[in-house]
């Protein structure tokens, strides 16, 4: 294990037409190496004043620190979402040559 400046990116779209089309992009534009799409998650969240209640959609976004930025512009410019959830959880380990196959991904 060793320390990177990787981040795993979390997104939740509302189906898996809008995560796949998500996920396409960011991988083809070097924004992401990997992303991975987990259906079926029942979100419960405050909005304006109300609990809301939805099915979503949850894509695991493997990348890098220095692409989050384009990373993020490129979701909010493709989402349906007025406000989309995009967090970044920075990885602190991780093994050795799966991290450097994401640098290598990422290479333009």
């Amino acid at each position: 294990m060793t320390e990177t400046p990787h981040l795993l990116v979390l997104n939740t779209c509302p189906d898996e037409a809008v995560a796949e089309s998500i996920a396409e992009v960011l991988v083809s534009q070097k924004l992401a190496a990997c992303v991975n799409i987990l259906p079926k998650i029942r979100s419960i969240y405050a909005w304006k004043g109300n609990i809301e209640r939805d099915n979503e959609v949850l894509l695991l976004i493997k990348t890098r620190k220095e692409q989050f930025q384009a990373l993020e512009q490129t979701i909010v410019q493709l989402h349906p979402y007025e406000l989309p959830e995009i967090i970044g959880v920075s990885v602190d380990t991780g093994l050795k040559d799966y991290l450097n196959w994401i640098n290598t991904s990422l290479e333009q």
